[in-house]
């Protein structure tokens, strides 16, 4: 199976939720590009061991199948990263993060125009950065989180006007279990 590591998502069909709610050892940190998740992931680096995924895979070659030139991204083996990970526990941090096997996901969400503020400011073309904004305001990554673990598991957190470290609290709080899922709590339907 395959995903970009940038801006696309995976063929995988859809797969349940394997492990426990109240004992999380493997947590996805998703969401569309621009949300935030490396950032905030970063300032969790002291209390859990982070896998910021995107750069595995640009790391090792045996990791993507090719490069997608148009996009100026790699394209994920999603096979070859389980394997990879194999019993790994901790956060895993990637708009890819939700396709592995995970026991609790926490999306992170942003307004659609703030995504595309944030991609074009470090670099991104005009078509990447207005792509993954549409993609933020259709809700995708979190329909696919919800679609593969259960709304049981997934916990939205609204970045848009947030610091990082407050993005990291509020991350913390899901991975411990301090709040409750809220899958479906952000709506950025208005920037369609």
């Amino acid at each position: 199976m395959t995903g970009e590591t940038g801006d696309a998502t995976d063929d995988r069909p859809d797969r349940p939720a394997s492990a426990e709610a109240d004992d999380p050892d493997r947590v996805a940190v998703t969401g569309t590009p621009g949300t935030g998740k490396s950032t905030a992931t970063a300032l969790l680096e002291a209390e859990y061991d982070v896998v910021h995924l995107n750069d595995r895979i640009k790391e090792r070659e045996e990791l993507w199948t090719e490069r997608d030139d148009e996009r100026d991204t790699l394209v994920a083996d999603l096979d070859a990263v389980a394997d990879h990970l194999g019993d790994w526990t901790g956060v895993l941090d990637s708009h890819l993060a939700h396709h592995f096997d995970i026991d609790r996901v926490v999306v992170l969400r942003c307004h659609p125009e703030t995504v595309e503020r944030r991609l074009r400011e470090r670099g991104e073309s005009e078509a990447t950065a207005a792509e993954n904004a549409e993609s933020e305001a259709l809700d995708v990554i979190l329909s696919e989180a919800v679609a593969a673990h259960g709304m049981e598991n997934v916990y939205e957190v609204d970045t848009t006007d947030r610091e990082p470290e407050a993005v990291a609290d509020a991350v913390r709080e899901a991975i411990e279990g301090a709040v409750e899922p809220s899958a479906g709590t952000v709506d950025f339907t208005d920037y369609l």
